[in-house]
């Protein structure tokens, strides 16, 4: 399949919704999952269990930044995907098969390391999952690739909830945690079945492509991603390396982990955005490609306001969420939310970049931002604690996105719109002026983020923010969603 669209702009817009809803799975399905797990096997087992798909969980995570981009960049462009897309899957089988490989013979090394030697026979169980991941994987970028949105949610759905009715079937007969680990090897196998459906790219078969493009795009685009990780991981290892007690150390992550959801939800779309504008510039579209671009910085502009409602409300948020307990993290919310936006731009850009045929920009643009943030943290973390470091990781969030839409500006001629930047504006002084001025205990907090938030939505509709094709197309992409 290689899917084309009259409407590119709205086919994004379809596929981004059906993404983020099946994406959104993982909330109840995984929270289920863990109220299930936690009485049936108790805190030993559960621990056991979190331990050993931890490990895993992060070989998963890690294929996308050595492949993902690139494959999704020479599909989307491609007359034919086959010939990368077999190379690919072949590189990502090889790839799993020596990492399985590696975890089984290490998996009792690792288990008497970590003073759990009952661990390494699930290590070992699990090994066998890594191949599949490394197949699933290489499926899934192809599936984007191709414009294939909705197979793409369809797949991530169909893991979602097998997983969850495989550990809960598989437990109660009683398997255990060698039950809960086959549950998600299920799933696994449930998601490539469904993929490979629509896509089947030649697992033995030679189709040649030249190694050398791939390996173009990959080394800048592994870099960009190994850069932008060790960014993300930096300023609590700073904190705790440079004097930071435990307190706050667990401070600083409960205030990390309420950006998190907001985080992985915009990254999931960058894949879509990638593949439609590849696909869009290869054929000599780039009227259409570079609204597209315009519109997927503009969205990101548009989430001001939800910041600036987060500031307004951070205590309560952080009080209903973690307790009275945990009220001092609730100016790092206040702070790292911008931070949020700020990667979520950011990581357009690449995208942009990227499908432009300009990996390289992403690791000139990724670059300065680490040894910038060590300076930063080791004049400030002394000083202001916490604080410190919330405010040079957001600093050096602002230097990138504004790198990376200069960047953009400069390749493509295109930015943001300073109008949107105008209305986003005064939204914000809107909505935090409302949430300042209702305060909300308890559960109430979430009646009013869901109310600020539409107020949030009118007001740009007032303003003049949405063409009515652009809320027809909205209006239709959700109420197609809805039907189906």
């Amino acid at each position: 399949m290689h899917r084309s669209s009259s409407q590119p702009g709205r086919h994004m817009l379809d596929g981004t919704v059906r993404v983020l809803l099946a994406e959104a799975l993982i909330v109840p399905t995984g929270l289920l999952a863990a109220a299930f797990l936690t009485r049936r096997l108790g805190p030993e087992g559960f621990g056991l269990f979190t331990l050993a798909v931890s490990l895993v969980s992060w070989i998963e995570a890690t294929m996308p930044a050595v492949f993902g981009r690139a494959t999704i960049k020479l599909v989307g462009e491609a007359d034919d995907w086959r010939p990368v897309g077999g190379l690919v899957t072949r590189l990502h089988l090889l790839a799993s098969v020596a990492i399985a490989i590696l975890l089984w013979l290490l998996a009792s090394p690792i288990a008497t390391s970590l003073g759990e030697p009952a661990l390494a026979p699930y290590l070992q169980l699990l090994a066998v999952e890594i191949p599949l991941l490394g197949l699933t994987a290489a499926h899934r970028h192809i599936l984007i690739g191709v414009g294939g949105f909705r197979e793409r949610a369809l797949a991530v759905a169909a893991r979602r909830v097998s997983r969850l009715l495989f550990i809960v079937v598989l437990v109660e007969l009683g398997l255990s945690v060698s039950g809960a680990i086959l549950g998600s090897i299920g799933a696994t196998l449930v998601e490539l079945a469904v993929s490979r459906y629509y896509v089947r790219p030649p697992l033995l078969r030679y189709a040649h492509f030249p190694a050398r493009r791939l390996w173009s795009y990959v080394k800048p685009l592994l870099l960009f991603a190994v850069l932008r990780r060790a960014y993300d991981r930096l300023d609590l290892f700073a904190l705790t390396a440079l004097g930071g007690t435990a307190a706050q150390a667990g401070l600083y992550g409960a205030a990390q982990s309420l950006t998190g959801t907001p985080s992985s939800l915009v990254a999931s779309s960058q894949p879509l955005l990638l593949a439609t504008l590849s696909r869009l510039l290869s054929v000599g579209d780039s009227a259409a490609a570079n609204q597209i671009a315009r519109d997927a910085m503009r969205a990101i502009v548009l989430l001001l306001p939800f910041a600036a409602m987060t500031v307004g409300m951070a205590s309560e948020v952080v009080a209903l969420v973690f307790g009275d307990a945990f009220a001092a993290a609730a100016p790092l919310l206040a702070i790292l939310i911008f931070r949020t936006l700020g990667m979520a731009l950011l990581g357009v850009t690449a995208s942009i970049l990227t499908a432009a045929g300009r990996p390289g920009l992403t690791v000139a643009l990724t670059a300065p931002m680490l040894p910038l943030a060590i300076g930063g943290h080791l004049l400030l973390i002394p000083w202001l604690g916490p604080i410190g470091a919330a405010l040079v990781t957001t600093f050096g969030a602002g230097i990138g996105l504004l790198g990376g839409v200069l960047a953009v500006h400069r390749v493509l001629g295109v930015a943001p719109p300073a109008a949107t930047l105008a209305r986003s504006l005064a939204v914000c002084g809107l909505a935090y002026a409302l949430t300042v001025a209702w305060p909300t205990p308890d559960l109430w907090v979430l009646v009013k983020l869901v109310l600020v938030g539409l107020a949030i939505l009118v007001s740009f509709v007032l303003l003049g923010e949405f063409s009515r094709r652009e809320l027809g197309a909205l209006s239709s992409a959700l109420g197609h969603r809805t039907r189906a």
